[in-house]
């Protein structure tokens, strides 16, 4: 069974349009210069909030969400918690 993390890996292989792998990317390695631009977040974005169910609120949307895989994947954690604790 695929771990929330895998899952983002998943999304950002698909839809990061990243310069390198995201296989070989470390859960801290800065997104943004392995190639995550404005354009890519918003793909991103909309594949995320689909493949988990959620959606980022606008005050989410930032450069620091978006900072690496762990990031995101606190960000997914938090938002799935309150989508299923309500």
């Amino acid at each position: 069974m695929a771990t929330m993390q895998d899952k983002i890996r998943e999304v950002l292989a698909q839809s990061g349009r990243l310069a390198v792998p995201v296989d070989s990317l470390d859960d801290t390695a800065d997104l943004f210069a392995a190639g995550l631009d404005s354009l890519a977040i918003v793909n991103v974005l909309m594949n995320i909030e689909e493949c988990f169910d959620i959606e980022l609120p606008d005050e989410l949307l930032s450069r620091l969400t978006f900072a690496s895989i762990a990031t995101l994947t606190c960000v997914v954690a938090d938002l799935t918690e309150r989508t299923t604790s309500t």
